[in-house]
């Protein structure tokens, strides 16, 4: 019995368990079919059946078979054999590490179609397979009147240029095709999903008559007449095709155009709409074509137009691209053969070509309705092309000592797409043309392709050059992107996840990939010399001008860039790349962008040497001379030499940034005739929201400048300073051991340039701009006995010295004034006797204005005595009782506050500044990052109340810095980490602002390498508990942490809260939004910054001719700014000490006052760069009645009672009215009105 019970405790257990895999099942993902759908895929992986046991990885494993004899609660898990043991060591050594692996097997499924929805599609190609073979032939005609014929039918022949004429003699003729084949990707199982919802391409290449004439494009417009045929006969109704049919042409070649046709909605057996593809018929040619191969090579001259000089054949140029062209019609079918052999003989292949072509997509190297980079609308060839060549090699060549060996066929998908990246970011195709490893010896030499195509890689099934059509520039930005990647690849931790940024976010955000970017209309270009003759090779007029604007543009940079993109959509609503069929000519846009991507070793030097005078190279000069134009010039430099150069002149460090802007400029205008009106960036206007008024910015210049203005003018006071107060040394009880700088004025990084204000120039401005912005600096004497061991006698010293510093000071600077101020006006910092408040005011006679604070490190041990549980005096024994009890009395609490102002203001501060001083030298695109974000943050009403300014630059860092390893490193940095690192504020603030869009916060904090690299103690022991210290306030959602912060709280303790936090996060995806609308031309810099006040219950009007700083106003108005008070000069005189009054700004005063006061009433907010204007939302759970209780900490009035029921007396409810009439009378001759927006 016992035995019997135990079988049917078994049978009920595995009745209650879910069933097992089967045998031999493939749990590893990498088997999948195509048509499972990604839900299904993220839903096996996420363990929903979680009832079954761990059964390996790998084709050895097999699901473990629990113990069905045995009760569920002691059954033994078996450990992993031996074989999943190896498994998972292959998982990592191949793939990076086993989590990849998954995520890989995770993504491939998703992006390819779902071939259960293919039947439709295979039955309409059997369908059009037997109506393209029954279609009957056509007499040759003459190719005019063949066109005349069927335009009248609503069918245009795309001819091409040279187009034929009247007295042509040659005829075009139709025949049924003599092959019809599916070649492409779709055949092969290779499709991946494109971009933007475009459709899935289905390629069926229809093997036209042979043809021998391929001279001056008559074999392209037999094929056009070709192709005009099958459109007509498919367009027909009586076809029984229905679908819509339409003309495209690749890379806008009206030479490659093909047939697309797009399903229509039926219902029928051969509706395919819900596969969302199309079918492109493609004329080519057969592969025993009697065209004699060696006609096509690339230094074959196969269009003869009239020449004035004679008539012979050798007085031809070449025509490498039209030659290309031709010997694309005779490659579909190759290809197929070759990529079908690769696929089945190298069994990562087709995942690999799935991961690099997902890749490119998410760059832009492909078709989209997004910017799309130049070149790569067709590329399906060229990414099976670069697998080839790392997995073949290359073909041996005289040319070259060494090539590119072959890698072998046992490599991972992640190891093949890993060495095509590599093979991108080394390979210079310019310089070393590639010619694939093939079974059949090329039928062209590597020099003929160097000689006549500006790039090389030639197919190893055909003839064909892959990256003929791709401008240079293009060309660069993919090696470019490579690097990137590869760098992420390379550089990221385990414990940093790559893959998300690698395969699945997109990249083609022009903010963000760009340093500088432009708008181009090209509709009035034209091209200072240009040939007939190359733009027949090209077969586009538009083709050949982009392809030399950008050959141009690449050459006159030179080593300014990495890259020189051309960016157009290759399909938008607007502009769809295919064409009805009354159109022969594709539509070409008038507006490009144009991309740079700068190295900031060289980007923005001022001079650009040419030639020396005495060059015997007149070619070298005269070509110089021709590619600078005007700007060319004979300078003597002041180490004697004598050259041709160019100069460009800037007035401001500022303007510097824009010298590569200039050189597109110019070039444009020079040989384009593209003058500025043409040619949009937006550099200039970021500008201008970190610069004065031209008019205030001008008064300033003009007073100052004799002791200058700006970053360096701050620098240069400050040395003066500190110099002064060490000349004092033998007036002060102690020697002055070093002054450190904690101003955001003096390590690059203040929003607004620093200016001085003397009392002069203050009279000549307006109320409204006159402020002085002080410059905080700590100085630290030497250390001595003498100081007391008591912190309000500390405080007391402090001011001593300051009397005696102000005093020396003021007797050996003439004109110099200094005060001591006790107190900032805080209502935090009133009561507390323990914190230091006294500092010394300094303004210099040029106008600059410091506040210096004195930092003895002997505060540090005091504070923590009455923080420690012993108390002050450790001899004494204190009862518990007592010591709960000054834990909540005020000298404890003041204690706390004391101690956190302490290693704020003198421990990380200073540390903060020299580290962020020295990333601001280090790289040229920090600095203006820091000022642009800094001033988003305020303009949108955030920075100082509720974000800190400090933990806005440890935002900025993380982009620069890195993994940290050049952190503070004389070392140069590889141009491999720089590729990742923006060269322009403009790039640095987007890359900031998409991150605070998407930085989940709640998930864990940020760390910045600011210090250097992170150590792997400091990685491990992060979560490790840490003892529990007092803490003065627990605000603050961020968490940003640093070497010498690792609680990441230092900066971001004060908020932004998780309010606050959510808000900044709303408005950076906001701001994101907007500044994608730079490809569609409605952008506007300012629109990144003018803040939308709907959101809040009501605002605070503020009179704007009272405010000092309402000259940093993101949107001030003009006529406030220009007015002057009367008698300027006597005002002057008389009132000296009110007009400059360092860091005296009402605005923020009484913010701070509200923003204490009603911390439980509202949440208020304010720009603190000239705002006009406060805003504030209600606490929602004050609106709900409660009982009255005594102090309860808001201002509050009877509810209405509800039909006078007696449980509603005694409740009181927010009495927002009387708060608002609170915040008027406090504000009285500030605020000019409260508006109330919602009760």
């Amino acid at each position: 019995m016992a035995l019997n019970l135990k079988r049917k405790r078994g049978e009920d257990e595995r009745s209650r368990k879910a069933p097992k895999l089967e045998e031999g099942s493939d749990i590893s993902g990498s088997g999948s079919e195509a048509d499972d759908s990604g839900d299904e895929v993220m839903q096996d992986l996420s363990g929903d059946e979680g009832e079954e046991e761990w059964g390996g990885v790998g084709d050895e494993a097999q699901p473990v078979k629990s113990a069905h004899n045995e009760p569920t609660s002691s059954i033994s898990k078996k450990p992993p054999t031996g074989g999943e043991l190896r498994a998972i060591r292959e998982a990592t050594d191949l793939y990076r590490s086993s989590s990849f692996k998954l995520q890989i097997d995770a993504l491939l499924p998703n992006i390819r179609p779902k071939l259960s929805r293919a039947p439709p599609l295979e039955k309409f190609l059997l369908k059009l397979h037997t109506f393209l073979k029954g279609l009957p032939s056509v007499e040759p005609q003459h190719p005019l009147d063949a066109s005349r014929k069927l335009l009248s039918k609503g069918v245009a022949v795309p001819y091409c240029s040279p187009l034929p004429i009247e007295d042509t003699n040659w005829k075009v003729a139709f025949e049924a095709p003599d092959d019809i084949t599916l070649v492409g990707s779709w055949p092969n199982k290779i499709s991946i999903k494109p971009k933007d919802g475009q459709k899935y391409g289905v390629d069926v290449a229809v093997q036209m008559p042979d043809e021998k004439d391929y001279l001056n494009g008559r074999f392209f417009q037999k094929k056009a007449f070709y192709l005009a045929i099958l459109a007509n006969s498919i367009r027909n109704p009586k076809s029984g095709l229905n679908v819509d049919v339409h003309y495209e042409s690749t890379s806008g070649d009206p030479r490659l155009t093909k047939l697309v046709l797009v399903p229509k909605s039926d219902g029928s057996q051969t509706d395919f709409t819900k596969l969302n593809a199309r079918v492109c018929i493609i004329p080519t040619t057969s592969t025993n074509s009697p065209i004699p191969l060696h006609r096509l090579s690339p230094a074959h001259a196969n269009i003869r137009i009239n020449s004035t000089k004679t008539s012979g054949e050798d007085t031809h140029s070449p025509t490498p691209v039209y030659n290309n062209a031709l010997l694309t019609s005779l490659s579909p079918k190759p290809h197929l053969l070759s990529t079908y052999n690769s696929i089945h003989s190298i069994p990562a292949f087709a995942d690999a070509l799935s991961l690099l072509r997902l890749w490119a997509n998410q760059r832009g190297f492909g078709e989209g309705s997004r910017l799309c980079v130049k070149g790569f609308e067709s590329s399906g060839p060229l990414w099976s092309g670069l697998l080839e060549l790392v997995i073949d090699g290359e073909e041996p060549s005289t040319s070259a000592a060494s090539k590119r060996k072959a890698l072998g066929k046992g490599l991972s998908s992640y190891q093949l797409f890993k060495a095509v990246l590599d093979c991108l970011a080394k390979h210079d195709f310019s310089k070393h043309p590639a010619l694939i490893k093939s079974t059949a010896n090329h039928k062209f030499s590597v020099n003929e392709f160097k000689e006549h195509h500006s790039a090389t890689l030639v197919d190893s099934s055909s003839l064909v050059n892959l990256v003929a059509y791709l401008p240079l520039g293009c060309l660069d930005l993919l090696r470019h992107e490579a690097s990137k990647t590869l760098e992420i690849l390379n550089s990221a931790s385990l414990a940093v996840d790559p893959f998300t940024d690698v395969f699945l976010h997109d990249h083609r955000d022009t903010a963000t990939r760009f340093d500088v970017i432009f708008q181009v209309d090209l509709s009035t270009a034209k091209a200072r010399e240009s040939s007939l003759h190359q733009s027949l090779d090209f077969g586009s007029p538009t083709d050949y001008l982009l392809y030399n604007m950008n050959t141009i543009l690449r050459k006159a940079l030179g080593d300014r860039t990495r890259a020189v993109a051309f960016l157009q959509p290759s399909s938008t609503p607007s502009n769809p790349s295919t064409r009805p069929l009354t159109q022969a000519h594709p539509s070409t846009s008038s507006t490009i962008f144009i991309g740079l991507v700068l190295d900031p070793n060289n980007a923005f030097q001022l001079v650009q040497h040419g030639p020396p005078a005495d060059s015997t190279d007149t070619a070298a000069l005269n070509e110089f001379r021709e590619l600078w134009g005007s700007k060319s010039e004979m300078r003597r430099f002041k180490d004697g030499r004598i050259t041709e150069s160019v100069v460009w002149d800037v007035k401001t460090a500022d303007e510097r940034s824009h010298v590569p802007a200039m050189v597109v400029r110019h070039i444009l205008q020079w040989h384009f005739g593209l003058d500025e009106s043409h040619v949009q960036t937006w550099q200039s206007d970021y500008d201008s929201v970190i610069r004065l008024p031209k008019e205030i910015a001008a008064r300033y210049v003009q007073v100052a400048a004799g002791s200058g203005v700006g970053f360096k003018g701050a620098i240069k006071a400050f040395d003066g300073l500190v110099k002064a107060v060490k000349a004092l040394d033998d007036k002060l009880p102690l020697s002055l051991v070093s002054v450190s700088p904690v101003s955001e004025s003096l390590r690059y990084t203040s929003t607004f340039n620093p200016v001085p204000l003397t009392p002069a120039l203050a009279a000549s401005l307006p109320p409204n701009a006159r402020y002085s912005q002080p410059i905080s600096i700590v100085f630290e004497f030497e250390k001595s006995a003498k100081w007391p061991d008591d912190l309000r006698a500390i405080q007391k010293i402090k001011l001593a010295f300051f009397e005696g510093i102000a005093a020396g000071l003021m007797e050996s600077v003439p004109g110099l004034k200094a005060s001591v101020v006790l107190g900032s006006g805080d209502l935090k910092e009133a009561n507390n006797e323990l914190l230091d408040k006294a500092f010394l005011e300094i303004v210099t006679p040029e106008g600059w204005a410091f506040h210096a604070r004195i930092w003895h490190d002997r505060e540090a041990t005091l504070l923590d005595r009455i923080l420690d549980d012993k108390g002050p005096m450790p001899h004494i024994v204190v009862s518990k009782k007592r010591k709960q009890a000054e834990r909540k009395g005020k000298e404890y609490l003041d204690a706390v506050e004391a101690k956190e102002v302490y290693e704020r203001r003198y421990l990380h501060a200073p540390r903060h500044h020299r580290a962020i001083a020295a990333l601001a030298h280090q790289y040229s695109a920090f600095s203006g990052t820091c000022r642009l974000v800094k001033r988003w943050f305020a303009s949108h009403w955030l920075l100082g109340g509720h974000v800190s300014e400090e933990v806005v630059e440890l935002l900025c860092a993380q982009f620069f810095v890195g993994d940290g390893k050049f952190v503070g490193s004389d070392a140069e940095i590889p141009a491999s980490t720089l590729a990742v690192v923006p060269s322009t504020k403009e790039r640095g603030f987007a890359t900031v602002i998409r991150f605070l869009s998407e930085w989940k916060w709640e998930d864990g904090g940020l760390w910045v390498c600011l210090y250097g690299p992170r150590k792997e103690e400091e990685a491990e022991g992060e979560g490790a508990s840490k003892p529990d210290l007092p803490k003065a306030s627990t605000a603050g959602a961020w968490i940003v942490s640093t070497e010498v912060d690792q609680g990441g709280k230092m900066w971001s303790k004060g908020g932004p809260d998780a309010i606050v936090a959510r808000r900044v996060r709303a408005l950076a995806g906001a701001t994101w939004k907007y500044l994608q609308t730079i490809e569609d031309g409605t952008f506007n810099v300012k629109g990144l910054f003018i803040h939308p006040t709907e959101d809040y219950d009501f605002l605070v009007q503020l009179n704007p001719s009272v405010l000092p700083r309402y000259v940093h106003n993101i949107a001030a108005d003009e006529k406030l700014l220009n007015k002057s008070g009367k008698f300027a000069n006597a005002v002057a005189k008389n009132q000296d000490q009110e007009l400059v009054r360092p860091g005296f700004d009402p605005a923020r005063s009484l913010f701070n006052d509200l923003q204490t006061t009603y911390s439980d009433t509202f949440r208020i907010f304010y720009d603190p760069y000239g705002g006009d204007m406060f805003g504030a939302v209600w606490d929602p759970t004050l609106k709900e009645p409660r009982s009255f209780r005594v102090l309860g900490g808001f201002s509050s009035l009877p509810a209405k009672e509800e039909n006078g029921k007696a449980k509603d007396r005694g409740l009181v409810t927010l009495n927002d009215a009387g708060v608002l009439g609170e915040i008027q009378r406090l504000g009285s001759g500030l605020v000019k009105s409260v508006v109330k927006q919602y009760s």
